[in-house]
């Protein structure tokens, strides 16, 4: 019986991956952590699964709806909703992560 090297994922970690699109048009992926609803506004938590990326660095981008059933994540340009929605997201997980100041 030959062993199989190939790495193998399971259903609830391969749910959790969203494949967006760098400046360069190369396919990065990320691990949705979570949606976090924010004055009005859906913005998503996302942590890059490349190791060459800064470990444990989330994402955060904000939702637009862009037609039918459709959405865009865009860049977040002020530092402040970035903080509060970082904030948001420290204490609903405070439990399952250890967030470094």
């Amino acid at each position: 019986m030959s062993e199989n090297n190939n790495e193998m994922f399971d259903e609830e970690e391969l749910d959790n991956i969203v494949y967006l699109s760098d400046e360069n048009g190369n396919e990065v992926a990320f691990e949705f952590l979570d949606l976090i609803e924010y004055q009005g506004d859906e913005y998503v938590v996302l942590l890059p699964t490349d190791e060459d990326d800064d470990a444990g660095e989330v994402v955060i981008l904000k939702v637009e709806e862009i037609g039918d059933d459709q959405e865009s994540y865009v860049s977040v340009d002020d530092d402040e909703t970035l903080q509060a929605v970082f904030q948001v997201f420290k204490d609903k997980f405070s439990d399952e992560f250890n967030f470094v100041d």
